[in-house]
């Protein structure tokens, strides 16, 4: 009986091996359609903004999105957010200062999926089309992503998936001078945070493989016993 824990063991710490490999060779993939973000990601919190209003708000500025607690941070020039509107019905947050780049990170809860709504804001809030927005996303395996949304509007999503867990998703918009000449600023809508990433095809066919061999060496060792 102690021989055949043994072997099963050895077997299941393998195919922890395995999918630790796979875990190590984790990517970063970005859905420019909510719908497609959506069907990839599984339980999905989102954090619409509407209980903001045109007042500083200082950061490291606590959140939550559904149920998974996060910070908003801005910087390095200016540490305050703003709460911006076009109607004063639907908010977005924006940073104070328009070079400054807003961070989300400290997740209380490990993140496979972040996207949003992100463009561009002028001096008073309201919306406006910027020549481009760059939003990052890096994962627990270090890896970054960057991705540069060409003329943005208020309904522009954009999302990232992790194999992995994403630990920081940040937006901004440079030096752009904006066509009032007091520049653009990076601003988001309803962000979303997603619990869990729905596992590729492949994943559960190496799940159910490494299961069934598990089973078949654990009956064949029964039988030599």
């Amino acid at each position: 009986m102690r021989k055949t824990y043994r072997s099963v063991t050895t077997v299941a710490a393998s195919a922890i091996l395995l999918f630790a490999a796979s875990a190590a060779n984790a990517a970063l993939t970005t859905y420019t359609s909510q719908s497609a973000y959506l069907a990839a990601v599984g339980s999905t919190g989102v954090d619409t903004f509407d209980d903001l209003d045109l007042d500083p708000y200082a950061t490291p500025f606590p959140r939550t999105a559904g149920d998974i607690g996060y910070v908003a941070t801005t910087g390095p020039g200016n540490p305050n957010a703003f709460g911006a509107s076009d109607d004063d019905y639907d908010w977005y947050l924006t940073p104070a200062r328009r070079t400054d780049s807003m961070t989300f990170a400290s997740f209380d809860q490990p993140i496979a999926g972040a996207g949003g709504f992100f463009f561009g804001g002028d001096i008073a809030g309201y919306t406006v089309i910027a020549p481009w927005i760059l939003v990052t996303a890096t994962d627990s395996t270090g890896a970054t992503l960057e991705y540069t949304l060409e003329n943005p509007l208020r309904d522009t999503f954009l999302g990232f998936v992790s194999d992995a867990q994403i630990v920081s998703l940040s937006v901004s918009a440079g030096d752009q001078p904006g066509e009032d000449g007091y520049g653009i600023w990076p601003t988001v809508n309803d962000l979303h945070l997603s619990v869990s990433a729905v596992p590729e095809p492949g994943t559960y066919a190496m799940l159910l493989a490494g299961l069934g061999l598990l089973g078949w060496t654990a009956r064949r060792k029964r039988k030599q016993a």
